[in-house]
């Protein structure tokens, strides 16, 4: 099953819609705080501010959305049952980072600050490479349902987080793109298993 047709099953039910919801706002929320967590203690930049400030209003934001397919209290926190394929959902941000600090470790040998800050540039790279695919299928799915529910603000910010994290992984090495690869290599693997466990609910 392709990421539309996923899409389209997930939107056409709206307790699964509204669980979906809440899992992409576990999963910018997850960024977010992963973002804060790699912030030196006083080295912090404006676009990293800005980066994790952003995401964590994209997790207030898709879940505020969840009203418009069902009642918000129904979904009070990231719980299990308040998800779609928990597991995959939960892990996807935690793996990636973990690989990606273990190819940093043995092709760069960085350690402490320095490869928090590596890390958080390639992680970051790959997850907006992947929202920039994700959220305009989603889009277009909830388009053609005239669907209530937008990420059209979302898609806009993430185009310009992308744009950023280019420039900064530019200063960070002039060997950028081969790093970035990688990064986005792992990452596919991962969002495939999440594919994986999102159509397995819809079995």
């Amino acid at each position: 099953m392709n990421l539309q047709e996923i899409f389209q099953n997930i939107i056409a039910d709206d307790s699964l819609h509204a669980r979906f919801l809440n899992t992409l706002s576990l999963m910018e929320n997850t960024g977010a705080r992963k973002i804060s967590a790699s912030e030196d203690k006083t080295k912090v930049s404006y676009l990293i501010l800005k980066h994790a400030s952003e995401e964590a209003r994209h997790a207030f934001y898709l879940k505020k959305q969840i009203q418009k397919v069902d009642k918000i209290e129904n979904y009070p926190t990231y719980e299990n049952a308040y998800l779609v394929a928990p597991f995959a959902s939960y892990t996807y941000l935690h793996s990636l980072d973990i690989h990606v600090c273990r190819y940093l470790k043995q092709t760069l040998k960085l350690s402490g600050n320095d490869l928090k800050y590596a890390a958080y540039l390639l992680v970051t790279y790959a997850i907006e490479v992947r929202a920039d695919e994700l959220y305009p299928i989603y889009q277009d799915a909830l388009d053609a349902v005239s669907s209530k529910v937008n990420v059209k603000s979302i898609i806009v910010e993430e185009e310009g987080h992308l744009a950023e994290m280019i420039s900064q992984l530019k200063s960070f090495s002039e060997d950028w793109q081969n790093h970035a690869e990688k990064a986005c290599e792992i990452e596919k693997n991962l969002f495939d298993s999440w594919t994986v466990a999102l159509s397995e609910e819809l079995i």
